[in-house]
């Protein structure tokens, strides 16, 4: 649900909620993000949380000047002329360039998608933990992905990351026509948090089951098509599930 959300663009937990399993409590993974004393007072509305990780992977604001001479400008009495009349604002969808870079260039170097926008952190509900994910094709049939985390809570959204980046992989690679290859995870600050050392302890007694298989619509080649129906794990398996307070 949360990837969904994500392709779709939205920061809206409302939505969030729409599309993810109910829960009793009618919460979401992001509801306390959303409540925060940090940010509600930011929220435009109850839910919203800003310009988070699917608003800049389908909008993240570049801002055109008529020359870079008009940047570099400025009136008489010292102020600038950047956010002027001179400056128009554009919306870059990040998400679908890049898919059309693989379809038409898929040698390109430059297959970014980024979350960290700097200047628009504090219009987030959480900075980025997960910042940006490269894509790479080999032997231009093989969609690979390469994801950086600046902050990795190992026991919680580790394992949440890696099976939406990988979910992610495989969905852009078969509405490109490619084979899905390798997810890679690269790691800043790993850490386990003070009051999830017995959860974890938990988790390391267990005995793993046989990973089981991702399966994807196969009439799906366009990847805001997607609904969890057509989104399925085959003979998962699975212990009790073993609960934690997220840190916020």
């Amino acid at each position: 649900g949360e990837l969904l959300w994500m392709v779709e663009g939205s920061g809206d937990d409302n939505r969030l909620r729409e599309l993810s399993p109910a829960r009793a409590d009618g919460r979401t993974i992001w509801t306390d993000n959303a409540e925060s004393p940090y940010w509600k007072s930011k929220a435009k509305f109850p839910g919203d949380l800003g310009r988070v990780y699917g608003v800049q992977w389908r909008n993240w604001k570049g801002y055109d000047l008529k020359s870079y001479d008009d940047f570099l400008r400025h009136p008489e009495d010292g102020s600038t002329t950047y956010f002027g009349a001179k400056v128009t604002v554009s919306e870059n969808d990040q998400l679908m360039k890049i898919i059309n870079t693989i379809k038409t260039n898929p040698t390109d170097r430059r297959m970014v998608l980024s979350a960290f926008n700097v200047g628009e952190l504090d219009q987030m509900a959480l900075p980025p933990c997960h910042m940006f994910a490269q894509f790479y094709v080999s032997h231009r049939d093989t969609l690979h992905c390469q994801m950086y985390m600046r902050s990795a809570d190992m026991f919680l959204g580790v394992p949440f990351n890696i099976a939406s980046y990988s979910a992610l992989t495989y969905m852009m690679a078969q509405v490109t026509g490619l084979k899905p290859g390798k997810f890679k995870l690269v790691i800043g600050d790993a850490h386990i948090y003070a009051n999830h050392f017995a959860q974890v302890q938990e988790q390391l007694g267990r005995t793993s089951f046989e990973a089981p298989t991702l399966w994807l619509n196969p009439d799906i080649d366009d990847i805001t098509k997607f609904t969890r129906g057509d989104i399925k794990l085959v003979d998962y398996q699975c212990h009790d599930s073993i609960k934690a307070v997220m840190a916020v």
